[in-house]
């Protein structure tokens, strides 16, 4: 197995959440009010596992072998890239917050920022998905003899162990069922 086998794999799970993100998107520019509480599930796998978990792997593990590379100018760029897009989601979760505690203290004019900050997520994250699974990770593996393959999949897999994958598998799993 390929390492980026495993982020990839997340792929599918922070795609679902950001599907459930949409679904509540929708509701609120059909004037519904907020789910405070599928907002905060929302911000808490944003934070703990697109950010901790698939990021840090990333970043820490993945990024961090390839600036051990001569990478091609293409991917060096991608590379950049991806590491500002990960700092943007890191931002807009973090106003996503901001703007979902002064809603609950009653300032209904945040309801914009929780509006534009889910926009955000719900339109940045599949396209990063993509560059990441179709012009990065694929690509990037030829950098790597086997041994540094296995060797990055040991330590993804050991990264894996502090966290609790399962977790955050059934948050997403308990959302869909409630149908945002």
């Amino acid at each position: 197995m390929l390492p980026i086998a495993l982020l990839m794999r997340e792929h599918r799970v922070i795609e679902r959440m950001i599907k459930l993100m949409g679904v509540q998107l929708e509701q609120l520019k059909r004037g519904k009010d907020p789910d405070l509480s599928f907002i905060d599930s929302a911000v808490g796998f944003m934070k703990t596992y697109a950010d901790g978990c698939h990021h840090g792997k990333e970043e820490e593990i993945l990024f961090r072998d390839l600036g051990k590379k001569s990478l091609s100018g293409e991917h060096d760029r991608i590379m950049k890239e991806l590491v500002r897009e990960h700092d943007m989601g890191r931002k807009s979760t973090i106003a996503l917050v901001d703007a979902r505690t002064r809603y609950a203290q009653g300032k209904s004019t945040s309801l914009g920022g929780i509006i534009e900050n889910l926009e955000k997520f719900v339109k940045f994250y599949p396209m990063h998905i993509e560059k990441e699974d179709k012009h990065f990770f694929i690509p990037c593996m030829e950098y790597f003899s086997q041994k540094e393959k296995d060797q990055m999949l040991e330590e993804l897999l050991e990264f894996d162990k502090k966290l609790i994958h399962e977790k955050y598998f059934n948050i997403v799993e308990e959302l869909e069922k409630k149908q945002y």
